[in-house]
């Protein structure tokens, strides 16, 4: 019978060792705060910020919204930024991507303070990842997906190991971090040729595709461990990942669900993030 690695018990795992690290900082009088920087009104990045404000108060981590108009200049952005990293009793900053258009981007990314870089933007921390270097923070989203695969005992090395995804968001740190587990790892993306032969010998297949339901039967096995990451709408617009559940039900062993999967891990381990800046400055 399929296994499904929902996300909600690795969730509550990392949650755990958030409270313990709080009340560890709460007696060296030390609070962790997150700053949220948000460009304009996108829907789903308020969705995604009341999300996270939620389970800031939750946790107990405090949060500072910095709400900018989406014709903002990238120097104004910058500015805002640099508030943020020069504020001490901000731990941990947030920018929600992608920005528009007009933003220099790259100005964005080397602004920010490596030490409050919850998400991984700064070049210095990405750099970290490929040096094998924890001491950095991780990209959330591939870091929730080793969490999961870790969380369940799922054993990486000498694993063959398909990534279906080569940005450097997802992909390439994922990459690296299944590298430092000793799992040998091939990245395909798009244009890969014959991409269900690939996955099919694979043990593991993490996809981020972002493809609704594209990946079914064919490109599995029956010992198949698949980690979900995609997310985008179906044809009858709900949230799917990018495995077609229906077509893999019982023909593989294991997969994550999507909601409920990934996802649900990212906003944790971002918290955790935070509270480990706070721990660490």
């Amino acid at each position: 019978m399929m296994k499904l690695l929902k996300g909600i018990e690795v969730s509550k795992g990392v949650k755990l060792q958030i409270t313990n690290t709080i009340k560890e900082l709460e007696e060296m009088d030390k609070f962790p705060q997150l700053g949220i920087i948000r460009v304009g009104n996108d829907p789903s990045d308020i969705s995604y910020e009341k999300s996270i404000i939620k389970n800031c108060d939750s946790l107990g981590i405090k949060t500072k919204i910095v709400e900018l108009d989406e014709k903002i200049d990238t120097d104004d952005l910058v500015s805002a930024m640099e508030e943020l990293n020069n504020d001490t009793l901000v731990s941990g900053i947030l920018v929600f991507r992608p920005l528009p258009k007009h933003i220099d981007e790259e100005k964005v990314r080397i602004s920010i303070n490596p030490s409050k870089d919850v998400d991984c933007m700064h070049p210095l921390n990405l750099e970290k990842i490929f040096e094998g270097d924890i001491t950095g923070f991780s990209p959330c989203t591939p870091k929730a997906a080793m969490e999961i695969l870790l969380y369940n005992d799922i054993p990486l090395e000498g694993k063959n190991v398909v990534v279906i995804n080569r940005s450097m968001v997802v992909g390439k740190p994922l990459a690296m971090m299944l590298l430092e587990k000793n799992a040998t790892v091939t990245i395909c993306h798009s244009r890969t040729q014959n991409l269900s032969e690939i996955t099919k010998n694979a043990d593991i297949v993490m996809t981020g595709l972002g493809r609704a339901k594209f990946l079914d039967d064919k490109y599995f096995n029956e010992s198949s461990i698949v980690i979900d990451i995609g997310v985008s709408l179906d044809s009858d617009g709900k949230i799917s990942g990018d495995v077609d559940m229906d077509k893999v039900n019982d023909k593989i062993s294991m997969v994550t669900p999507v909601p409920g999967g990934v996802g649900s891990v990212t906003t944790s381990i971002l918290l955790k993030q935070v509270v480990d800046a706070c721990k660490m400055n």
